[in-house]
């Protein structure tokens, strides 16, 4: 890990490389092969294998990158769509025919203020981001669609990449105590729910004293919260 700023190249090579958020591939006329450039302030991070790269940066607005899963609010319906609040920039589109099973006599009836956990099927800087609540492979909603019921939880986008991490100690934690439901989007946003509306404020207590840009509580902190709460 290095800290990197706007404009530096990067030398990324992997069969299978992906690029995330913070960084840029350009070709140029007179270049052989693409470039890799950092496109914000962060630390450079990539995978065990090197086939995943981003910048982890401390931003807390959100910037659109393919193929992340997020968790938008409905905040308009459009014709045979709907627009959506992902906490870019921009308000992302997403298309009535963009879930599982979808026709034109079969699409879902979202209203405004609906949450929804999709995937970024479209992220351009010069254009609106695109969402699909369906796995772009099998076409399955695998988990995407609308979530009802339970409590949004705002934190980094730290905090998500870190709950992402099957490594990380919170959420094996919490599940090890009671069963749990959690939607993690990559724009900041997490989505809670459990049996009992206690639970629920236990959870996003949780999420928010372990993230990196509060409290950061690492495990044994976290535990003693547990306690405090009665848990």
């Amino acid at each position: 890990m290095s800290t990197v700023l706007p404009g530096k190249q990067i030398l990324a090579k992997h069969v299978n490389l992906k690029l995330g958020p913070g960084l840029l591939q350009s070709s140029s006329a007179n270049a052989t092969d693409s470039s890799i450039i950092t496109t914000r302030t962060g630390v450079l991070i990539h995978s065990t294998n090197k086939s995943k790269w981003w910048v982890e940066g401390n931003s807390r607005r959100y910037v659109p990158a393919a193929q992340e899963s997020v968790i938008g609010m409905v905040i308009q319906k459009l014709g045979e769509g709907f627009r959506v609040d992902i906490g870019a920039a921009h308000y992302a589109s997403l298309d009535g025919l963009a879930f599982e099973g979808a026709s034109k006599r079969n699409k879902p009836n979202l209203k405004v203020g609906c949450l929804v956990y999709a995937r970024v099927s479209l992220a351009h800087k010069d254009m609106e981001p695109e969402l699909e609540c369906f796995e772009a492979q099998t076409r399955k909603s695998e988990g995407f669609g609308e979530v009802k019921g339970g409590f949004l939880v705002r934190c980094s986008l730290k905090m998500c990449r870190e709950l992402l991490d099957p490594n990380h100690f919170l959420l094996p934690l919490l599940g090890g105590r009671f069963p749990l439901e959690v939607a993690v989007g990559m724009n900041g946003r997490v989505w809670v729910n459990a049996k009992e509306p206690k639970l629920v404020i236990v959870i996003s207590r949780c999420i928010e004293a372990a993230d990196p840009d509060g409290s950061g509580l690492n495990e044994t902190g976290v535990k003693t919260l547990l306690g405090e709460l009665d848990v």
